[in-house]
């Protein structure tokens, strides 16, 4: 390793804090001069609406990032972890829940051969409503992606550099991480960790966000399952449609020329219609969707498969 490099990037996006983020700073720095090696400490001002930004000024070596405007975590997370440096990237939130002592264990669970280690809230000290829409979601989550760990929704989590060549966030994203990574085969950790009641400052959590964390999981299962093989998800609806069709469709032309039974009453000819052409729809949504995603891995810098190293022997 360079001793000159940064060796950790601390990456904490911030909305309407200004009564934590300077008590966060004074708990941070500590932990990172432990190291004796170079480090960075990124604010990100997720366009507050108090003095958070002022606040954040004061703090001599922190690097700031301003937001023009509110643009949520996931913004505020993918910006800072852009213009970070260090071997090491961990993530936290500025309300002081997050406990910094906890990042020399999170690193040395790193150094065990993690690509990732996530932080576990075991014991929580959330309102009723919040953890049981957690573990709502944990369970939806289990079910749809199964990303090994328990606390996906967790912050903090310490991350090696090469996780994020070919990830950008957007949505609510950042809660998935994991699963993202382990999809591109990154080996996932996990320890628990301190989680501290909120003392200042207003959740910032709400319904539509868990409504928007809902559907980026949704998207994560499809990315998950059938990224590049897009047309093996509706094509195989669009045939089960065209195969129900095809049957209704018989079964209403046995009862209409064998038995002369009269169709006016039943749903037959309408079902075998429909199903026929919603059945096509789906192959040729399963053609365009598997054209886009060929188009998608042959434009970007995002792969199906991920190398770790390349072994020559001689």
């Amino acid at each position: 390793m360079e001793e000159n490099k940064t060796y950790i990037s601390i990456v904490v996006p911030t909305f309407n804090e200004e009564e934590n983020v300077g008590e966060l700073y004074n708990q941070i720095l500590p932990v990172v001069q432990s190291y004796n090696r170079p480090f960075e400490i990124i604010f990100v001002d997720d366009g507050s609406s108090d003095n958070t930004l002022e606040e954040l000024k004061k703090l001599e070596y922190a690097t700031i990032v301003e937001f023009r405007k509110n643009f949520g975590q996931t913004a505020a997370l993918d910006a800072g972890i852009k213009i970070a440096q260090g071997e090491l990237i961990i993530a936290m939130d500025a309300d002081l829940q997050n406990d910094p002592a906890d990042i020399p264990q999170l690193i040395k669970k790193l150094n065990e051969g993690f690509d990732v280690v996530s932080g576990w809230r075991k014991n929580r000290k959330d309102s009723f409503s919040k953890k049981f829409t957690s573990r709502g979601a944990n369970f939806l989550r289990k079910r749809l992606i199964n990303d090994g760990i328990h606390d996906s929704g967790c912050t903090l989590k310490v991350y090696k550099r090469k996780c994020f060549d070919k990830v950008d966030l957007y949505g609510e994203m950042h809660r998935f991480m994991p699963a993202l990574l382990k999809l591109k085969g990154y080996k996932i950790g996990e320890i628990v960790v301190n989680h501290r009641p909120r003392t200042a400052g207003v959740t910032k959590y709400s319904w539509h966000r868990t409504i928007k964390g809902l559907l980026d999981m949704i998207s994560i299962w499809f990315w998950k399952k059938y990224a590049n093989r897009p047309l093996h998800l509706f094509g195989t609806i669009g045939f089960f449609l065209l195969f129900v069709g095809f049957v209704s469709g018989v079964w209403a032309l046995y009862l209409k020329i064998f038995l002369g039974n009269d169709l006016s009453d039943t749903m037959l000819t309408i079902l075998s219609m429909f199903c026929v052409l919603i059945g096509i729809q789906f192959f040729v949504f399963g053609l365009l969707a598997d054209i886009l995603s060929k188009n998608y891995f042959s434009t970007t810098k995002d792969t199906p498969y991920d190398i770790e190293k390349i072994i020559q022997n001689k």
